[in-house]
């Protein structure tokens, strides 16, 4: 469940951090833009772990996507907003933490009309971690091969996160 006093990063179009925001308020019809990240978790096999969003989720319940997301506290660098969110959502930690898009940037609207504003840089992480996921954050979730997933998403991207279907575009171009 998430905290109360989490706050989330606004930023200008050009990243620039330009105040913060109570991140259960700050997803609306009009979510101003803000500073996220995505995580694709590699274990030593080269399988990629796939989550699916947990029900109770507020965007795109139950619809699969990337190892996890999240937002950086005010002041808190991104590697250390990754590893608590690894902790947090998988029970996993995480190491050979590398940035693969520096620039991902999206805007998507849910089909209940909540937009996803989001600068989003997006890393790869490794663990061999037993994954044992807060149910609050992910219903279900698997390990699969890179290249299966890639088709899977282009084939049925109605069954993905957008974010995902188009970080998997740019990471395989």
């Amino acid at each position: 469940m998430a905290d109360n006093t989490e706050q989330v990063v606004l930023v200008a179009d050009d990243g620039t951090p330009v105040g913060v925001a109570d991140k259960l308020t700050v997803h609306t019809q009009s979510t101003p833009l803000h500073l996220a990240f995505s995580c694709h978790v590699f274990n030593s096999r080269g399988q990629t772990l796939v989550t699916r969003r947990a029900l109770g989720k507020a965007t795109w319940p139950g619809v699969w996507t990337n190892s996890f997301c999240g937002h950086p506290s005010p002041g808190e660098e991104i590697a250390d907003a990754v590893a608590r969110r690894a902790r947090l959502e998988l029970g996993i930690t995480v190491s050979g933490l590398s940035l693969v898009l520096p620039d991902f940037r999206y805007r998507a609207v849910d089909a209940s009309g909540i937009v996803e504003n989001e600068i989003c840089p997006v890393y790869r992480a490794e663990t061999d971690d037993e994954v044992r996921a807060n149910p609050d954050e992910v219903a279900e979730w698997q390990w699969v091969d890179p290249i299966s997933l890639k088709d899977a998403a282009s084939n049925a991207p109605f069954a993905f996160s957008p974010w995902l279907v188009w970080q998997l575009e740019q990471l395989h171009a």
